[in-house]
């Protein structure tokens, strides 16, 4: 027996390992500002925003050692609506969640070497309240 299901207009057939997959590009992050906001403008007149997000991830070791374990991700966010909330709410050490896509920059140098880097495009971002925010308002 062949169990067939149908994904988008793709087809996984299931017992005989023909796997056909969707595309998908979404991340979500929770970590906190690493430095305040950075705004500029391109020639066009369109905000770019960019903050730098660190997420520690806590683990034992084989060991039983525990272990943060740091990555930094640069998220950028475009439009004057991401601009004026990354200026208010973006400041380091700050809470943020962060839901978007990953795109990846390619380019050359004048010698032809080869570079890339991959960023978060942010489609959505949230500012949890802090412990202290929430009694400030109290």
């Amino acid at each position: 027996m062949i169990t067939c299901l149908k994904f988008r207009r793709k087809w996984s057939v299931i017992a005989s390992k023909e796997y056909f997959m969707n595309n998908m590009n979404q991340i979500i992050l929770e970590g906190r500002c690493v430095r305040n906001a950075e705004i500029k403008e391109t020639p066009s007149g369109s905000k770019v925003s960019t903050v730098c997000v660190a997420v520690i991830r806590d683990y034992r070791n084989a060991q039983g050692e525990k272990v943060n374990e740091v990555c930094y991700f640069d998220v950028k966010g475009f439009g004057d609506n991401f601009a004026s909330l990354y200026e208010r709410k973006c400041r380091k050490g700050k809470p943020l969640r962060v839901i978007g896509r990953l795109k990846q920059e390619r380019w050359k140098d004048d010698d032809g070497k080869a570079y890339s880097k991959v960023y978060v495009i942010a489609e959505h971002i949230d500012f949890p309240e802090t412990e202290e925010e929430s009694k400030e308002e109290e």
